[in-house]
């Protein structure tokens, strides 16, 4: 009886032996990194065709993958409700709906919108913010445990409005050396070598949001001097030059879209008060390099390198976290996703405090906007700007790098994604679990879909549509149809994506019957949406 028992035991020792080395080789949940820029366009990237020097994000993309077909959802907060909630802004209150008056930037989300941090949290999560925030409420109320957070949007030199940990810090003053996008990446940096410090034993989710290249455009002079005779040979040139290199890697095959000169957006300054207030330099439709004078393509040039400075700073940013990572050995179980919030902007506007026509180009007593001519090079080969839905103002370059769970290295992958996936990739990779229910009451199914699927092979995701609304503008793609319409007041126009990603060639009035399937869908879906958002809003005293 003895030995029976005692067979037993070792049999059961040696099951619970084997069981324990199974968990202990699960792997460890990734750590997640998302970087998100403000105002970048699809081809500003070196690996997405643009001349600009970013080594840093190259050896990621190299790395790692880079998706095609992503969007955004043309605006910066919206995108960052998409990107934090898995839900279209509209649905959640964060961008404008007609019935719903409330809804739009600065409006609050339903109580069950709960943001990344919170769903993360049960698998041991650590959270952290750095930069831009533009969602309601603070960071540490919704989850993060660190937050450096920049409200201030018209000063690179000296922000006025910035809060650490959800308290208010002191303005930045004049000339103290201060640059925020500096400022950002080393928030970063201090959160994850106190991450590394600290909590060792656990992942780690970071956000980490630059500002840049959104106007005014501000850089350092030793950045600017980098690129101050690249850009004369004008916005012609260095678009089909982009161009070029698009199709040469494979990026797409379309043509390049038209420049559209009359596309500036309806806030913009009128011609004559962006020249009495900045100068003659200055212009704010995009025509033909040629036709612009001497003074004002040298200015136009110089308004270019400044552009291309910021971007070229938030690389080399970028590279110092990303040498934090590899200094916490966590370089290869943390999943990175760059991307933008939305296209190039068009918008010339004058705000923060103001601009000196006599003071150096890119410095603090400037602002200015990189205006239709560039930002329709930025966002080569397609067309229109930040807010517009057609591609330029929604295509995003998106790069995801993860060592250990990427294979497929300089991978291209062509499958359509929207900034509603990024969520739900998140928690499956975290084997995290959403919130299906909150205050007792059910969550309403997300509409996005894993990119997981993806990072192995360049499959198809499965999106019965994908859907846009900002500013008036309209858009649904379902398949490779998209039907896009510049205001709510003009009419429809369809293009075939698969053929003609750069919308070029309008076939509405060839396939009307395509035209009215798919304009019914945008118009359930933004009833569908209507309804969600104000589910929960109280009801007015004549209700």
């Amino acid at each position: 009886m003895n030995d029976l028992l005692s067979r037993r035991l070792v049999i059961l020792a040696i099951s619970l032996g084997l069981c324990s080395a199974v968990v202990a080789a699960e792997p460890a949940p990734p750590n997640v990194l998302i970087i998100l820029a403000d105002d970048l366009g699809y081809s500003d990237l070196g690996c997405y065709g643009g001349e600009i020097e970013t080594p840093n994000l190259d050896r990621l993309a190299a790395k790692g993958l880079k998706f095609t077909q992503f969007y955004n959802t043309a605006r910066c907060w919206p995108t960052r409700a998409g990107i934090l909630t898995g839900y279209y802004a509209q649905q959640v209150r964060r961008d404008s709906l007609p019935k719903i008056p409330s809804a739009g930037g600065s409006a609050n989300r339903p109580a069950w919108a709960r943001l990344l941090p919170e769903v993360l949290k049960p698998m041991g999560y650590r959270a952290y913010h750095s930069g831009k925030w533009h969602v309601d409420g603070l960071p540490l109320q919704n989850g993060f445990d660190r937050a450096y957070t920049l409200d201030d949007h018209n000063r690179f030199f000296a922000p006025q409005f910035h809060t650490e940990d959800d308290k208010p810090l002191p303005p930045i003053e004049p000339n103290t050396g201060f640059y925020v996008t500096t400022a950002i990446a080393e928030h970063s940096i201090k959160c994850l070598r106190e991450h590394a410090q600290q909590y060792a034993d656990k992942p780690f989710f970071q956000y980490l949001c630059f500002t840049s290249p959104h106007f005014p455009l501000h850089a350092l002079p030793e950045d600017i001097a980098k690129y101050k005779d690249r850009y004369l040979a004008g916005w012609d040139v260095l678009r089909a030059e982009r161009y070029a290199r698009q199709r040469e890697m494979g990026l797409l095959s379309c043509d390049l879209a038209p420049r559209y000169e009359k596309t500036a957006p309806p806030w913009n300054p009128s011609e004559e008060e962006l020249q009495r207030r900045i100068g003659p330099g200055e212009i704010g439709r995009a025509v033909a390099w040629d036709e612009l004078t001497a003074e004002q393509q040298t200015f136009q040039a110089g308004k270019m390198a400044i552009h291309a400075a910021m971007v070229d700073r938030m690389d080399r940013e970028i590279g110092r976290v990303l040498d934090q990572l590899a200094a916490m050995n966590a370089s290869d179980n943390t999943l990175i996703m760059f991307l933008s919030d939305n296209g190039a902007s068009a918008e010339q506007l004058i705000r923060g405090d103001g601009h000196d026509p006599t003071a150096p180009m890119g410095s603090a007593k400037t602002f200015l906007g990189l205006g239709p001519g560039w930002s329709t090079v930025s966002n080569a080969p397609f067309r229109m700007h930040k807010s517009w839905v057609h591609e330029g103002g929604i295509a995003t370059p998106l790069i995801v790098n993860w060592p250990q769970g990427i294979a497929d290295h300089g991978g291209l992958r062509h499958s359509a994604g929207h900034v509603i996936d990024i969520t739900p990739t998140i928690i499956e990779v975290a084997r995290a679990k959403r919130f299906e229910t909150w205050n007792n009451e059910p969550v309403p199914t997300p509409p996005g879909t894993s990119l997981v699927p993806a990072f192995s092979r360049d499959v198809g995701l499965p999106h019965d549509y994908l859907w846009w609304f900002h500013s008036g503008n309209r858009a649904v793609r379902v398949g490779n149809w998209k039907l896009v319409s510049w205001g709510q007041d003009r009419p429809w126009e369809l293009f075939d994506l698969q053929a003609d990603r750069s919308e070029t060639h309008d076939l509405a009035a060839q396939k009307p019957e395509q035209v009215r399937e798919l304009e019914r869908l945008w118009q359930a879906k933004l009833e569908e949406f209507q309804e969600l958002a104000g589910r929960d809003l109280p009801k007015k005293p004549s209700e």
